[in-house]
């Protein structure tokens, strides 16, 4: 059973930084794209970041670009997301998705797993 479980999230005041990390079990991802979205009260989901296979490949929400780095280590089969200057619009849950292939996208079909969240909140 292929599972993703997201973590690192919690309250920080605005400017401040998070890590999120994303642990896959059940499956190995190392050649496959995955990606975080995030999505706020009342608003739909959106895309924040995707990373190729092999991390070489990169793409960001203009809203965090800048601020906001992805990355992967696939030998620990893990995602994370370095989150820094956080503003309080950042709030949200954020989820961990990955695909059944190499290539990256910014929208949730490119994506067949989904974690289940974590909640990053963002004082003013």
């Amino acid at each position: 059973q292929v599972q993703l479980v997201e973590s690192g999230g919690g309250l920080v005041q605005a400017g401040g930084s998070l890590r999120l990390s994303c642990a896959a079990s059940g499956r190995t991802f190392s050649r496959n794209a995955m990606g975080w979205f995030r999505q706020a009260p009342g608003k739909e989901r959106e895309f924040v970041a995707t990373i190729s296979w092999s991390g070489g490949s990169t793409g960001y929400a203009d809203s965090v670009k800048g601020r906001f780095a992805i990355s992967r280590d696939n030998a620990k089969n893990m995602l994370y997301l370095q989150m820094n200057s956080l503003k309080p619009e950042d709030t949200a849950i954020y989820y961990c998705a990955a695909s059944n292939h190499g290539l990256t996208s910014r929208t949730p079909p490119g994506y067949d797993y989904w974690g289940q969240g974590t909640q990053v909140t963002v004082s003013s």
